[in-house]
């Protein structure tokens, strides 16, 4: 059975995805510099009179190193960097210092390096991102899948079928990435990845702009609509972009990451009638595929209890509260 992870790491983004071949992918990371344990209880996040209201969540991040011991992991098939932004590589340094990582995909998207006088970002987790990402990494295998790139684990079998690990490529392509590379603007050119699941499909567009989204709807429109989960591009803040890409894909359920309500595209979602969970609400989010199914868990007890009043709470594994069926 595979499964998806979409952690609460405070202002940035990490996924984790356990695939059915037995493989391990993890796409970004933040907040991975802290020793935050994980929680398998109900936090201290008070009762508000409705599910929407402050869970106070952001204010319990989780560690994706603890998270993957949690799991058992030991060791990353592939890491994927979305786009180069320190909020999408806070920690990376630690992670392949304390995990086995086989294989890292490059988008190919460059861009200066930032100036950490005064920054809550490491210096070192920038150079450890360089080294890699510039094949230097002893047993890391460098790959740079674009747009449409078919190849053996990621979504093919060794006899050349669909099938693999899932992972397909819907954006950059390669003039995405020259014209990000020129403006400075690595956001459109970000990786959006489409997960095929037993239990539906899983789009994962990191920090993907309206360029990145013209693209997607021009080229693979079929590939994104009617998703059955979603997380937020750009972590679900207002960005001065165009929503209209939700029309096309209308997501079943969207993961937004953390920040102010003031800073989260609210409106967007509401105005579709789409559902959505904030990190601030549930915490970190599990998702078990299997048999046509996804089954959602939620960390914060406090909302599953606010969402499914007077019902027996399932768990799994983790200590996660089964909140919903998709």
């Amino acid at each position: 059975m595979s499964s998806f992870h979409f952690l609460n790491v405070k202002a940035g983004d990490c996924t984790i995805i356990r695939h059915g071949s037995g493989h391990w992918s993890m796409i970004d990371i933040c907040y991975g510099n802290s020793t935050q344990a994980v929680v398998k209880e109900a936090r201290d996040a008070g009762f508000p009179t409705k599910p929407r209201g402050n869970f106070r969540m952001c204010s319990h991040p989780t560690s994706p190193l603890d998270y993957l011991s949690l799991l058992g992991v030991d060791s990353i098939f592939r890491f994927i960097l979305t786009h180069p932004d320190m909020d999408h590589m806070d920690g990376i340094d630690a992670l392949f210092s304390k995990i086995s990582v086989n294989n890292y995909w490059d988008s190919g998207v460059r861009k200066a390096k930032p100036d950490f006088k005064g920054s809550p970002y490491k210096e070192a987790d920038w150079d450890r991102y360089v080294k890699v990402r510039d094949g230097k990494e002893e047993g890391v295998t460098v790959v740079s899948p674009r747009a449409g790139s078919r190849f053996q684990y990621a979504n093919q079998n060794a006899d050349g079928e669909s099938g693999g690990d899932g992972l397909y490529i819907l954006s950059p392509s390669k003039g995405l990435v020259d014209e990000a590379n020129k403006s400075g603007d690595v956001n459109d050119a970000s990786y959006v990845l489409l997960y095929r699941s037993m239990g539906g499909k899983i789009l994962i567009p990191g920090d993907a702009h309206d360029k990145t989204w013209e693209y997607v709807l021009e080229n693979h429109e079929d590939d994104v609509k009617d998703c059955t989960l979603m997380v937020a591009p750009h972590h679900g803040r207002k960005t001065g972009r165009s929503y209209e890409f939700l029309d096309v894909v209308k997501p079943k359920l969207t993961l937004f990451g953390c920040a102010g309500s003031e800073h989260l595209a609210y409106d967007a979602w509401n105005n579709r009638e789409l559902v959505y969970f904030t990190n601030n609400q549930v915490g970190c989010v599990s998702a078990e595929m299997g048999g046509g199914n996804m089954d959602v868990y939620i960390e914060n007890k406090t909302f599953a209890e606010k969402l499914r009043p007077g019902r027996v709470l399932t768990t799994n594994s983790q200590g996660f509260y089964l909140v919903l069926a998709l």
